[in-house]
This record gives structure tokens, C-alpha cells and sequence, in this order.
């Protein structure tokens, strides 16, 4: 199975079966598995037992099961050294001339195979199908019997579930030591990335009620771009140049966002307009930016501790790390707690044009949080505070999602200064109703950057 785990979709099992199943192939064929399996027998999906009750359902659910205690069997007889189309062959010939398997259809045949094969050779076991739709952009397993995906913005219940809980805390503990930690009772929460860039969340059963608890958020292979957003509907050109203008000039940009808005993305997509020539320095909590172009860039990623708590390595230090190391710009993957202190001072200490992100409900809601997330990590008077985030954020853009799931750019704001103890927001764009992002009246108040890089807003 190598040495690398990943979401990222596998052609090796399908080749795989192409070569091992000459018996079905003369009967017109496996198909390769995918969620897109229709026939008229209809109904069990490739890799998962689903809802589907019924005789035909628990005769399903029997095979699958007999069929992968005697693949599991097999491989720990043969000490490992087999390939997956040995694996593949001798599923195939237990579904086509074994007595668990009497009755069913050849579709129900293949997607037995398939389920099989799934558990007993896949870093993901019964989740690898749709880790393999690149559609599926998350992943959330709530205990064995209900896995849900989002596909385009929306949450989809499948019909996957898991044996039992020994086999999902199984895929999760497989997960947590190919990244070399560990979930257990005494450490049940796992953060954890893949080396695809997957982020995932595991929550062990002593903590979630209902658990075990996995969730993997994907990110596409390769960088989504401005101009992908523009194709999506997420931003107008007239706004993407306007931001563009301001990330080459070196505004400050901050973008706020719910769970899920596209932060991240986002601020990928804006850092496609920062200078070449300039140094770039990325901290992230788990990493997951993707900056193309930029020669002089350095990557860095936060670390928990370990089991004897030891080793951690917090954002506080990789920012304040950052400063020693001669950054143009500093980009922030987000930002949750006191951390908020040092960006804020990097901002206002000459590393103009740097990035990051929150979570926030608004813009002036985003700007309440960053004051108490500053107050965890100073005791400084509100006012203070205040003057230090508008000395150090010129931009703010908010992100948000609408009814049928589509992200996009709900308001462009800069940050002028203070009035009546408040922090004042000039609103550049904001989104209308059957309109989109509108670009409002009012004009950039602060283009000292623009005239030092002699350029003009579109």
C-alpha cells in the first residue's frame, strides 16, 4: 500500500482490476467503482452497506462481510507480499464461485468486490470511493452509520457505513500514524494533514456521544485561481481587478468568513497578485495554501505537542520567527487567538501587503473578534487596541455563502480610522440582491500605497 496516505483519486486499483477479473470481462466486465453505479437491480451503493433494507440487503451485507474476513484471511496467510490484482482476483473468483454470494446480481457481485477490496487494501477502507470523486470536497463520518459528503456547496447523506466501531477507530488510528500522532482516550482529538494537503479532524468515542467522530476537507490538486472564482460567480472582474491593484500596491488585506466561505481559497487566489521578486513567508496552522510564481517563498506550519507534551510549536512563534527572516510580506493562514497580537505588530512594523484570515460573521463583527482575540494574548486598553488594528489592516473582504451553497465576495471594505471610539469602515463593494457584488460611491480614502507605486484603480 506504500508509504503515503492520500484522498487523491487512485487509478491503480482500476488498472488493477482490468487485469484480474478475465471472467467478468468476458461477461461484459467490473465496472470501475464510483457513486455513479445505475442498473435496473439498483439501489446498494459501490463501497458502503446503506439503508436499503430488506432480504436482498441483509444477503448483500452478508457477503460483503464474509467475503472480507476470508480476503483478510488470505493476505495475512501470504505475509503481505501480494499485489492488488492478486487481491482483486481472489475476491472476484469468492464473489463469482462462493456460497456467500449465491443469489445476488452480478451488479450486487461488483460492488461487493469492490466494497471488499475497499476495506482490506485502501488507506481509507470503505471511504476511498468517494475520496476518489472529485466532486467530493468533504468528507464527514459521524459514527458508523451516517457518512455525509459535500458535493458544489451542498451536504449529501451517502449510504456508506462502516462494520463497526473497531473498523472506523481502525481507519482513524491508521490516519493519525501515518502523520505520526496518535488518538486514544487520553488524546481524543486529532488535527491532523495528509500529504495531499487533506486536512482532517478526528474526534475518538469517549468525547463524541454519537462517535467516532472523522472529518476530511479536501482541497483540489491544483490551485484554484481569480480567474476560477470569476467562473464560479464568486467575484466580479471589476472587483478582482480592484483587489488585484491593491495586493501589488501592498495594502494590507484581511478576509473574514463563516465555516466553509472559501477563506483559505480565497486568499490563495490574492496572493496569485503579489509581486515575483518579493520574499513570502506562509504560516499555517495546517498547511494548505498553494502560492505558484514566487521563487523567494518560505513555508511554515504550526506543530502540537506530542504525548509527553513537549514539542509544540505555536503561531505566536513562527511570527514573530518570521520577522528575523527578511519578509516583504507575511501571509497568515488564519488567525484564532492571541497570535492576532504579533500579526497585527507585523502589519504595522513594515511588512506591508501582508494576508490573513478569520472567521467572522461581518466585517465590523470580524473586527469585535480580533479585539478579543488581542485582549487573550495583551491586557491593553479597547482603544489601543482599536488604534492597532486600524493602523495595521487597511482592506477587509468578507466572504459568505448563499442559499444553494455558492461562495462568494459579499463585501469589500477599508479600514479609515477611528470615529467615536469605533473603528470606521468605508464600504467599497458590497453585494446586492440579483445584482451581485456592486461596487458602491464611495472612493478608496487612503492611496498613499497607489501613489507610490504610481498606479490608479480601475
Amino acid at each position: 500500500m506504500g508509504n503515503r496516505m492520500n484522498i487523491s483519486p487512485h487509478s491503480d486499483m482500476n488498472a488493477a482490476r482490468h487485469e484480474a477479473f478475465p471472467q467478468v470481462a468476458a461477461a461484459g466486465g467490473f465496472r470501475p467503482h464510483s457513486r455513479a453505479h445505475s442498473d435496473s437491480q439498483g439501489g446498494i451503493p459501490p463501497c458502503g452497506n446503506g439503508a436499503n433494507a430488506g432480504p436482498r440487503k441483509k444477503r448483500y451485507d452478508g457477503a460483503v462481510t464474509a467475503l472480507t474476513s476470508e480476503a483478510r484471511a488470505y493476505i495475512r496467510s501470504c505475509g503481505g507480499e501480494l499485489s492488488d490484482a492478486d487481491v482483486i482476483e481472489r475476491i472476484e473468483a469468492a464473489a463469482i464461485n462462493g456460497a456467500a454470494c449465491a443469489g445476488l446480481t452480478t451488479a450486487e457481485k461488483i460492488r461487493v468486490v469492490d466494497t471488499v477490496f475497499c476495506r482490506t487494501r485502501r488507506d481509507l477502507g470503505v471511504l476511498q470511493p468517494i475520496a476518489d470523486d472529485p466532486s467530493v470536497s468533504e468528507i464527514m463520518v459521524n459514527g458508523t452509520e451516517a457518512v455525509f459528503v459535500e458535493r458544489k456547496g451542498n451536504i449529501e447523506r451517502t449510504d456508506i457505513s462502516f462494520e463497526s466501531v473497531d473498523e472506523l477507530e481502525e481507519l482513524i488510528r491508521r490516519i493519525a500514524a501515518r502523520v505520526h500522532r496518535e488518538i486514544n482516550e487520553l488524546s481524543p482529538i486529532l488535527d491532523a494533514r495528509l500529504e495531499d494537503g487533506s486536512r482532517v479532524n478526528a474526534i475518538y468515542k469517549n468525547v463524541a456521544l454519537n462517535g467516532p467522530i472523522l472529518t476530511i476537507r479536501r482541497f483540489p490538486e491544483t490551485a484554484i485561481r481569480m480567474d476560477d472564482l470569476l467562473a464560479y460567480g464568486s467575484i466580479t472582474r471589476e472587483a478582482a481587478d480592484y483587489l488585484a491593484v491593491l495586493v501589488e500596491c501592498a495594502y494590507n488585506i484581511f478576509i473574514s468568513g463563516g465555516t466553509s466561505s472559501g477563506k483559505t481559497t480565497f486568499l490563495n487566489a490574492l496572493a496569485g497578485f503579489i509581486p515575483r521578486g518579493e520574499r513570502i513567508i506562509t504560516i499555517e496552522d495546517s498547511a494548505e495554501l498553494q502560492i505558484r510564481g514566487i521563487d523567494n517563498l518560505v513555508r511554515m506550519e504550526c506543530r502540537s505537542a506530542n504525548a509527553q507534551d513537549r514539542g509544540e510549536v505555536s503561531m505566536r512563534q513562527l511570527i514573530r520567527a518570521s520577522l528575523r527572516m527578511r519578509p516583504n510580506r507575511i501571509i497568515v493562514g488564519e488567525v484564532r487567538g492571541e497570535e492576532v497580537l504579533d500579526m497585527i505588530q507585523a502589519m504595522n512594523t513594515g511588512h506591508a501587503g501582508s494576508l490573513s484570515t478569520g472567521h467572522g460573521n461581518s466585517p465590523r463583527g470580524m473586527l469585535y473578534r480580533l479585539e478579543a482575540m488581542f485582549l487573550q494574548a495583551a491586557d491593553f486598553p479597547v482603544a489601543a487596541i482599536r488604534r492597532q488594528i486600524t493602523e495595521g489592516i487597511d482592506i477587509m473582504v468578507h466572504l459568505g455563502r448563499l442559499p444553494g451553497g455558492a461562495r462568494t465576495v459579499l463585501e469589500i471594505s477599508e479600514i479609515t480610522g477611528m470615529a467615536g471610539g469605533e473603528v470606521e469602515l468605508n464600504t467599497l463593494f458590497e453585494y446586492a440582491t440579483g445584482q451581485g457584488l456592486v461596487r458602491t460611491k464611495n472612493q478608496l480614502a487612503d492611496t498613499s500605497k497607489l501613489q507610490v507605486k504610481g498606479r490608479e484603480l480601475p
